[in-house]
Parts: C-alpha cells; sequence; structure tokens
C-alpha cells in the first residue's frame, strides 16, 4: 500500500495519486480514470476543446483509455471511437499489429485492430488518444498502427504528461505529471 501521494488538479477535478515504485529507481503517481466519471467527463470536455479540427477518428490503446476515448467521441459528436487490442481474439480475421513497450506494462504487447477499424482508420484523420504519456511507446505504437491501416495521425492527446513528456511541444495534455525516486 503507498505511503506517500500526489495531489492532482486536472480539469477542475482533484485526487490524491498513490506513489508506487514501478522500477527500483523509479516511482509514478498512480492515475486511474477507469469508473472515475466525474473525472472522465471533466478532462474529455477540457481536451475536447484543443482536439485538432478536422478529426475524424479516435484511436486510444486496451485498457485505461476507452473511457476518456468514449466520453470525447461523445462530446464531440462522433458515433464511434477505435480500441487497439491487447492481443488477437478469435473474431480478428485480418489483425493488423505491432508491438508495444509501456513504463507501466511488464515486458512487451501487442496493440492489434481488426477489419473493420482497420476500415475506419484508412484515409482518415486519426487523434491518437490515452490517459498518460509518459516515455511516448505506447504514441508511437499506435502511430505505427495508423500508419499500417493507411491513417494519417493528426495529433497525440493525453489527460496527463508524465516526467520529460510534459516539455513536449508536439502533444496535446491538460497538466504535467512528475515522476518520483522509488523508495
Amino acid at each position: 500500500m503507498a505511503k506517500k501521494y500526489y495531489d492532482l488538479t486536472v480539469a477542475g477535478v482533484k485526487r490524491q495519486l498513490p506513489i508506487l515504485n514501478v522500477t527500483d529507481e523509479l516511482a509514478i503517481a498512480g492515475f486511474i480514470m477507469l469508473g472515475d466519471n466525474e473525472l472522465v467527463d471533466a478532462c474529455a470536455a477540457a481536451l475536447a476543446k484543443k482536439i485538432p479540427a478536422g478529426t475524424e477518428v479516435i484511436l486510444t490503446a486496451e485498457t485505461k483509455g476507452i473511457p476518456l476515448a468514449a466520453e470525447l467521441a461523445r462530446q464531440l459528436g462522433m458515433k464511434r471511437f477505435v480500441v487497439a487490442r491487447k492481443s488477437i481474439k478469435a473474431y480478428m480475421e485480418n489483425p493488423v499489429w505491432v508491438d508495444d513497450v509501456s513504463i507501466t506494462t511488464k515486458g512487451t504487447q501487442k496493440l492489434c485492430l481488426n477489419d473493420p477499424d482497420i476500415e475506419l482508420i484508412r484515409g482518415s484523420q486519426v487523434l491518437l488518444l490515452d490517459d498518460v504519456i509518459s516515455t511516448g511507446g505506447s504514441m508511437r505504437a499506435l502511430h505505427e498502427l495508423t500508419d499500417k491501416c493507411g491513417g494519417h495521425v493528426i495529433g497525440e492527446a493525453c489527460v496527463l504528461a508524465e516526467g520529460d513528456a510534459a516539455k513536449r511541444d508536439d502533444i496535446i495534455f491538460l497538466e504535467p505529471l512528475p515522476l518520483f525516486p522509488a523508495e
């Protein structure tokens, strides 16, 4: 159980995040939007004001970005959004996949899309979306997936830019989130 916390205010919503070790040297503030409707709704509304004009498709990775993508798509009047799955499912007849390495996931995982999602992305202006961008590994994988499907990435957006990601000027984010030394 966490003994230290980070106080965060994002989109007018305050949360206390537990600081958790992810390696022997690195700790992060655990930001979880799943199940937090107040936080998801406020962050989606704030991000909706920053999304590039011409965005046709929102693409997120399974799992933590799903509620944010759903609410952002709803607020932007989109009927659908796309979720890259973390494994190839039995219903995927002609999947397209890439490898993804993230600091919050042990090892390498796959991000996969199937035919209907590939068709939505092909030729479209795609916004990549996640809850947090840190090293950018998941965004690189989503970008590669979009390229493989014939889409054009119009922007990368998240709620929090963690560590050095907050210094980037090529991403859309609401607040910075520091990294911490492990204890």
